[in-house]
């Protein structure tokens, strides 16, 4: 699972709006443009159901699990360059039995399926957004941090 701390900047007893500030591993990341953070902003925000019923102020810590990640990474990254292979492949056996171009026909059946397999990741887009494993959700609230500033006048 992966994990970020924030704090609750609004509340309602169905949702909460999560403070998060970007941590080092979006740093490296290279979808990090599509979810918000892109042009250096440090703090961004994430609205969760509310199922700890936290209210305003309150630091917690988020999640998303990590198998459903490995499927949007691997949709994003994998999908399309097997599709340009099996178009690239596809295109070559066709040319031959037409008499044209091996190499020509390859790579303009390789692209129409590249470029059908990003129609493809925008259609499933859609259903996957509705899907609660695919969103990020409360994990549990953190304890209040005291300021060590604080002195007990003695007598």
């Amino acid at each position: 699972m992966i994990t970020e701390n924030g704090i609750v900047t609004q509340a309602n007893p169905s949702s909460a709006w999560i403070k998060t500030t970007r941590s080092s591993a979006c740093e490296t990341c290279a979808s990090r443009g599509s979810c918000g953070t892109e042009n250096n902003r440090e703090e961004m925000i994430v609205i969760v159901k509310n199922t700890l019923n936290v209210g305003k102020g309150d630091p917690v810590v988020i999640g998303i699990e990590t198998s459903p990640m490995l499927f949007l990474t691997f949709l994003l990254y994998v999908f399309p360059i097997i599709l340009l292979l099996i178009g690239a492949l596809i295109g070559n056996s066709l040319a031959s039995s037409l008499g044209l171009d091996p190499s020509f026909i390859s790579i303009i059946s390789g692209f129409l399926l590249f470029g059908l397999s990003f129609y493809i990741i925008r259609k499933k887009n859609t259903s996957l957004a509705e899907k609660e494993k695919y969103k990020p959700f409360l994990v549990r609230k953190r304890p209040q941090v005291i300021s060590s500033d604080c002195s007990i006048p003695y007598n």
